[in-house]
C-alpha cells in the first residue's frame, strides 16, 4: 500500500516540473518580444509564430519522452511538424529562451543539444552524418546564432556566442566567440569585440 508521504513526494516533484516548464515557456516568449521588432503583442506571437508553437509542443513531447512514454511524444512531434514545418525530436534537449525565427524546414535531431538563448533561422539542420551511433547530433552552446539554411552535422560542439553564417555546412567543432562561414565551414576572425548575450 502506498503511503501518504509517497503521494506528497510525487506531487512535490510534479509541481516542481510544472513550475519549471511554465518558467521556461515564459522565457521562450519573453525573448521573442525582446529580439523581434515585428512582434507587436503576445497574442500575435502565440497564434502566428510557428517557432514558439513548435517549442511549446516540443516541451510537452520532451516531458513525455523523459517519462519513457513511447508513441505519444513522437506523435506530438509529428503533429508539430505538420502544423509548423519545424521538426524537433522529443529526445533533443533545448534550453530556455531559444527562438526559431520563421522556422520552416528546421530539423533538430534526437541527440542534439541547444543551449540557452540560441537563435535559429529557417532551414537550419542540426543533424547526424549517418555514420555514428549513440550521440550523433551537434551540441550548441548558449547565445549561438545559426543563419538560414545552415547545416551543423555530427557529434560536434559549437561554443558559446558563435555565429554560423547562412548556408554554412559545419562538420567540425567551433570554439566560443567565433564566426564560421562557407562550405565546409571555416572560422573567420572576429574584428568586433561585441559579445552576443541575449539574456
Amino acid at each position: 500500500m502506498t503511503s501518504v508521504y509517497s503521494y506528497q513526494k510525487s506531487w512535490g516533484v510534479l509541481k516542481k516540473v510544472w513550475e519549471t516548464l511554465v518558467e521556461t515557456l515564459v522565457e521562450d516568449y519573453a525573448i521573442i518580444m525582446r529580439r523581434d521588432p515585428a512582434a507587436k503583442n503576445w497574442l500575435e506571437v502565440l497564434f502566428l509564430y510557428p517557432g514558439p508553437q513548435a517549442i511549446i509542443l516540443y516541451r510537452i513531447a520532451h516531458l513525455l519522452h523523459n517519462l519513457d512514454i513511447v508513441f505519444l511524444p513522437r506523435f506530438i512531434s509529428h503533429l508539430a511538424r505538420f502544423l509548423t514545418g519545424i521538426e524537433i525530436h522529443p529526445g533533443a534537449v533545448i534550453g530556455k529562451g531559444v527562438f526559431i525565427d520563421h522556422g520552416m524546414g528546421v530539423v533538430i535531431g534526437e541527440t542534439a543539444v541547444v543551449g540557452d538563448y540560441c537563435l535559429l533561422y529557417q532551414g537550419v539542420t542540426l543533424g547526424g552524418t549517418g555514420k555514428e551511433t549513440g550521440k550523433r547530433h551537434p551540441t550548441l552552446g548558449s547565445n549561438v546564432t545559426v543563419g538560414a539554411g545552415a547545416k551543423i552535422l555530427g557529434n560536434i560542439n559549437i561554443g558559446d556566442r558563435v555565429r554560423v553564417g547562412a548556408i554554412t555546412v559545419v562538420l567540425k567543432d567551433v570554439p566560443s566567440n567565433s564566426t564560421v562561414v562557407g562550405i565546409p565551414g571555416r572560422i573567420i576572425p572576429n574584428r568586433d569585440k561585441e559579445c552576443l548575450n541575449y539574456k
